[in-house]
């Protein structure tokens, strides 16, 4: 086992998952402004703060995707790194700078960052990341995604991920095609395939360790305008069937982003993937709005109230970290 792998499965064994809280200012400001409350610094640092420090941290988020501001921030005369790796999380960076017109394929996108990467990963090291995030976006539609946008980002992805093994840390490698569109989830089968397939033909190409990487990919959905719905069960038999063909068996596990479903989707979702799941891959979360809304949405009427915010929050980590596990209910979605 490598200290790449360790590391990995530190973050993903036993239910654990990846609390997703790498939002950038602009994002984070959407977020906070949407309940009503200031952006600023000390506000952004007050509710992640009181994520970090949840009883959750221990019991169920294996590992934090962290944005350079926060990895930087101080509270109490400690970094934020520390607070997360007492609180027995592992902390992350997202290390990308967005994703940015791709050109020849104006409607799409190419994620950039790769730019003085080398240098700032060596940065992130030292204040304590152990494991980064790369995020490549991906439209479906009938002439959509591209061979320009497959290739390219996957190149990119596989680029980042050579980066970071070199410094000793483990790449979250995010390949999403978003659910925007009136796509139905057949499409998004056969396109998310061709796109993971990609990717791991560059991650071989540029000598990845594979058991040292964690696969953060969409689950196999409707598009959001689309006319038919598949059902829950359709959902993971599709989901799984897209990574069983398409995932290396060495990967250690695949931590699903979100997406844009509710925090109830997300969660009944992950739950029959892992009920259907004879894989042998550790199946997990690694969600941002999904794990943190409700929670939000309850600090936002009191933002003195850490308590209370931690109590929602704890509950949906519990949630996620038992459908991670095929345990998760909807009677257990009843708080006391």
């Amino acid at each position: 086992m490598t200290d790449l792998n360790q590391i990995a499965l530190k973050i993903l064994s036993n239910g654990k998952g990846i609390l997703a809280a790498d939002e950038s200012t602009g994002t984070m400001t959407k977020r906070l402004e949407s309940v009503s409350i200031s952006s600023n610094e000390a506000n952004r640092l007050l509710f992640r703060k009181s994520l970090f420090t949840s009883e959750s941290m221990k019991k169920c988020i294996g590992g934090v995707i962290l944005y350079d501001e926060t990895i930087k921030q101080n509270s109490e005369g400690k970094t934020i790194p520390e607070i997360i790796s007492e609180n027995n999380s592992i902390p992350g960076i997202k290390v990308d700078t967005g994703a940015k017109m791709l050109s020849g394929s104006p409607d799409e996108k190419i994620t950039e960052g790769l730019d003085g990467l080398r240098e700032r990963l060596k940065e992130y090291h030292k204040l304590g990341a152990r494991f980064t995030k790369w995020r490549g976006v991906y439209i479906i539609s009938e002439k959509y995604p591209s061979k320009l946008s497959v290739y390219s980002n996957a190149h990119a992805l596989a680029r980042y991920a050579a980066l970071v093994q070199e410094n000793g840390m483990v790449p979250i490698v995010e390949p999403e095609l978003l659910m925007d569109g009136n796509h139905n989830a057949y499409d998004c089968l056969t396109k998310t395939s061709e796109v993971i397939k990609r990717c791991f033909d560059e991650l071989i190409l540029h000598k990845i360790d594979l058991s040292g990487i964690i696969l953060k990919p969409n689950m196999i959905l409707d598009g959001s305008k689309s006319k038919s719905k598949i059902n829950n069960d359709e959902v993971a038999n599709l989901t799984l069937k897209c990574l069983t063909d398409s995932v290396p068996s060495e990967v250690p596990g695949i931590a699903f982003l979100s997406g844009g479903q509710s925090e109830i989707q997300a969660t009944q979702n992950l739950d029959l993937i892992n009920k259907m799941n004879k894989s042998g891959f550790i199946m997990t979360y690694s969600y941002g709005r999904a794990l943190q809304q409700s929670a939000l949405k309850h600090w936002s009427k009191d933002i003195q109230d850490i308590e209370g915010t931690q109590k929602v929050f704890n509950h949906r980590a519990k949630m996620c970290t038992l459908a991670a596990q095929g345990k998760w209910s909807k009677e257990l979605e009843i708080q006391s």
